[in-house]
Order: structure tokens, then sequence, then C-alpha cells
């Protein structure tokens, strides 16, 4: 093929020379059998097929959540809506009380509300993506077609595609998949966002002559010009393995004036450790234990745990590994728990109050094992309880965690007891914090729960999205009241939400007084450049500035300046 270049939308400041591996999603069923059809029979097979794929989403979402983050889970919520759409579900009725087979009768029903998001502006347009997502699962569930498997593909393959839904972006692994490029979408699609926090070079919305490009032709897909170039030079392949490196500083690093700041990474598998030393991170801000519980019949021993947990702290072991205690709830579906049914499982039984009442044992185990680790693993380990909403939740917590100690006394086990930590995810924790932080060693923001709260805006709610934004005046006024609590009680203080990960906003947490700023691995060496180019007292009157603003529009305003 000859050498030329492809036109689109650079999705991420990434690039890379791999081989094409064409990926297409046939959901081509042919004509129906009419003849055949029982409508009793094939309403049966369709609530099978859409509770098969309610499980399939609720699993996703939380393998998304702990792999690429809490945002881009998010889009997993939608996918369930969808899949329980009145106007779907009608759609589906009528097709198989006029003949149709199940899975004909789920393609015609959602025809019009994709068509309909199609004719769109903007986000909305995305959302049909995401209505062809769930229809692609139906049928792949309803006629037992085998899923593609983009998580096992060629190393060095750029995936080609007409689109890539969530799904599809979701399995690709960074450590083997160069990068991908799509006929449609733009830099706001599901698959230029998964791009941008997987750090895969992607171009989206090339056109109809991406189809020109044959399997196996060597290209550079460069997510920052935009450009999908084939048969490439030699030049040209250099200078785009050169861009895609980033300048990693393993190193800690300082503002300029000698503040120090700690720049974590979030980590949700142990798969993920060398990638986040590779990236440069101090160490492990966030250190999500569900995926310990997930995937399997029964929870994981002690020795099990114990081992995960000395196994990140063999990868830093000159940095901090803070833990979060198991956070589950009604949102995240496990087999083997008695998990109640809620309505609004963000504000039921979640987090420490599962820990504190039917995961008990549980709880013990898990601390038995973090006090072991404390003691036997290299670097320095800190444990956080995750959704404490009361003073009381954290003195249940502490008495738990001497309990655990004095157990471990009575065996002759060697173990210690770490850090200590609360993270602030509730208005009512903010509130509470100058006690919570008389009690523990530090506090850790999470903003993405702080902002739903704070704002009264779920996550997955697009009606909503507006209000998410963790720059609206209400969310810094209580993240400032957090930083300041911390220290008047001698607490440091974190934040392991999305927003720490945004180099733009890297001095307003400077300013507000953060100690340490943990993301997605990804985003560290961004971060630490900006660190680097900040001085302190600048970042102050940053942050004072929009804290002063009385509006979301103010406050951005005021960091775009």
């Amino acid at each position: 093929m000859s050498r030329r270049t492809l036109t689109g939308t650079g999705a991420t400041p990434r690039a890379a020379v791999g081989t094409v591996v064409w990926y297409s999603r046939d959901s081509d069923l042919g004509d129906p059998d009419e003849t055949s059809v029982d409508p009793p029979t094939e309403l049966e097979r369709f609530e099978d097929a859409r509770e098969a794929a309610r499980a399939e989403l609720e699993a996703e979402r939380e393998r998304t959540a702990e792999r690429v983050g809490e945002q881009e889970a998010d889009v997993f919520d939608a996918h369930l809506q969808f899949l329980n759409d009145p106007q779907i579900e009608s759609g589906v009725s009528s097709g198989v009380e006029n003949d149709l087979p199940a899975e004909h009768a789920v393609k015609r029903a959602f025809a019009d509300p994709i068509e309909q998001f199609q004719d769109m502006d903007g986000r909305m347009a995305e959302r049909a993506d995401d209505l062809r997502d769930v229809r692609d699962r139906l049928i792949r569930l309803l006629t037992g077609s085998e899923r593609v498997d983009l998580g096992d593909l060629p190393d060095g393959a750029v995936v080609l595609a007409e689109r890539l839904t969530p799904s599809d972006t979701a399995q690709l692994d960074p450590g083997r998949v160069a990068g991908f490029a799509t006929v449609t979408g733009g830099r706001t699609s599901h698959a230029a966002i998964f791009a941008r926090s997987l750090a895969l070079p992607a171009v989206v919305g090339i056109g109809d002559e991406l189809h020109e490009v044959e399997e196996g032709a060597t290209v550079v897909v460069d997510g920052e010009t935009g450009e999908l170039c084939l048969d490439p030079s030699d030049e040209h392949r250099e200078e785009a393995m050169a861009t895609g490196e980033v300048d990693v500083r393993t190193d800690p690093v300082s503002t300029a004036d000698g503040r120090a700041i700690e720049v974590a990474a979030n980590v949700g598998q142990p798969a993920e450790l060398d990638g986040v030393r590779a990236q440069g991170a101090d160490g492990i801000g966030l250190y999500r234990t569900e995926f310990l519980f997930l995937d399997r019949q029964s929870p994981p021993d002690e020795d099990e745990q114990y081992d995960a947990y000395t196994t990140a702290l063999e990868t830093f072991p000159d940095g901090r590994v803070i833990v979060r205690t198991l956070d589950i709830g009604g949102d995240k579906p496990i087999p083997y728990l008695d998990l109640p049914d809620e309505e609004n499982p963000f504000l039921g039984e979640r987090g420490i109050r599962r820990s504190l009442d039917s995961d008990t044992e549980l709880f013990e185990t898990q601390l038995r094992a973090l006090l072991r680790a404390a003691a036997d693993g290299d670097g320095e380990l800190a444990v956080m309880f995750p959704l404490v909403t009361t003073v009381d939740e954290l003195d249940a917590a502490l008495e738990t965690v001497g309990a655990v100690a004095k157990q471990l006394d009575a065996e002759n086990v060697a173990h210690a007891v770490p850090e200590l930590g609360v993270m602030i995810e509730t208005p009512s924790a903010v509130f509470a914090a100058p006690e919570l932080a008389e009690r523990v060693d530090f506090l850790s923001v999470g903003t993405n729960d702080l902002t739903q709260y704070t704002m009264a805006a779920a996550r997955g709610n697009e009606n909503v999205e507006a209000l998410r934004d963790p720059t609206q005046p209400a969310v810094l006024r209580a993240i400032e009241r957090t930083v300041d609590a911390a220290h008047e009680n001698d607490a440091w203080v974190g934040m392991c939400g999305e927003m720490a990960g945004d180099p733009d906003l890297t001095e307003l947490l400077v300013g507000l007084g953060f100690d340490e700023l943990s993301m997605s691995a990804v985003t560290v060496p961004d971060v630490k450049a900006a660190v680097r180019s900040i001085h302190t007292d600048d970042a102050a009157a940053h942050a004072t500035r929009a804290l002063d603003a009385a509006t979301g529009e103010q406050v951005r305003t005021q960091l775009n300046e």
C-alpha cells in the first residue's frame, strides 16, 4: 500500500507504530423465520437475555471502574437504563406479537431510538453507540454467538473499526494494543475518553476512507495530530515512537519553590502495578481491594490478601501504598454476599457500613492481612476507610483495628498498625472533618462521590452532567474545608478522585493545600511536570480567586485565566 495519510480527530497525545487488525461487530441476522414463532416463548427468551445482559453490564462496570476509573465506568449505568427502557421493551413485545423472533424484534425496537440519537448534536449523538452496544449484547445472547475477545489481540495491533463501543474499548489491553482508529466518533466519544484513560494512541472520526486500509498494513496512529499514516517511512516510525514516549520522572517532585507534593496512582488490579511504576508514580494513593473479591464464588482468605498487599509494597519499596478497605454495596454485585436489592444503592449499604455490620468477618480478615503486611512488606502501608459519614463509624472501625491487633498479639503473629485514614466522600464527612482528623493520620478526598453527593447529581445521569463538575463552587468550598480541618489537626490530606489527574487543575489543588494527589497512571507524568512549574504563593492566590467565585462559570473563567 502506498504511503498516505488519513486525518481524523486525535483522542490522546500519544503516537505508536503497529499492524492493522480490523474489528467488526456483525449484527446481520438475515431474514426472520416468522412461521414458527411462539410469542410467549420468544418473550421468555428476551427476558432471559435481558437478565444475562444485566449481569454482564454490572460485572463490566465494576471491572472498568477498577481498571480504568469510576468516571469511565459510569457509561455502563446508562446502558443498564437503556436495557430497562419501557420504549425498548414495548417495541420488542410488539415485534414478537407480530411473529418476529426475539433477536429480530430487538433489532427493530432499537432502530428508531438509534436513529433519533444519531440526528442529534454533541454528546447526545454518542448515545447512539450506547444503544448499539446494548442492542448487540442482547442479540449476541439471543443467538448464542461468541464474543470477540479484544483483550487477546496480537502485540502491536492497531485496531480499526467502524466504531468502538464502551464494551469494546474497555477490553483493550494497553500492554498489547498499540492504538486504534475509527470511522466515526469525536473527541467526546466513549472510545476517545477510554483511550485517554488507558493512554492509548487513538484517532477517531476518520470517515469512510478508513475502510480502504487493509488488514495487516503497517501504520502510524498519532493521537496528537489526529493522523493515521499508511506505510510510514523509517524516519516517521522513529518520530512516532519518540512522540509516544513521555517525560517520566521516577523521583519525587516539588514545586518551583521547594514544596514537596506526593504524586501517586490509583490501582485496581495487581497487573497494573508495573505500568504504574513505569509512569513514575511515587506510590499508590488508592489501592482498590474489590478486585480480590470479584469474579469468584468465595471470598479470598487472609493469606491471599496478604500476598496481594505485600506485592504492592514490593513494587514501591521507597513509597507509600494506601489501601482502601472493601468498598462494596448494592452497586457492586458479589454473588456470595447477601447484598440487598436497593432502589438507590449509592445511598444504601456501602463501604464502612457493611464492614461494621453484615461483612464484619470479611472486614476483620482483611485487617489481619493488612496489619501483617504492614510489618512484613517493603515500603510504607496506609489504610483508609470508605464512605465514613459519622464519628461513631470511625470510632468503631478503629476499635476493630485495635481488636485485630490484640488477636495477632495473642497468636504471636508479626504485625504493625499502619497509618490510618478516612475517605471524605460526603457532605457529612466534610462537616465532621475536624473530629475525624483528630482520630486519624490522614484524610483523602474522593471527588467523584463528593461531587455526586454535594450536588445531588447521580453518576450516569446525563441530564445533570454539568453539575458533576468538581470545580462547582460548593464542591471547591467543601474541599477547602476538608484540607483546613486536616492541617489544623496535624493530619496530612490527599485526593484520589478524577480531579487529581487533571494537569489543568494541579495549580488549584496545590493552592488549596493538598499534600498528595493520586490519579490514573497515565496522567502522572503530566501532573508531575505541572507541579514542578508551580510557585505556591501564586497557587494559593489562584485558589483564593476560584473560591471567591459565585458560579461554576465564574470558576471556569478564573481557572482559564
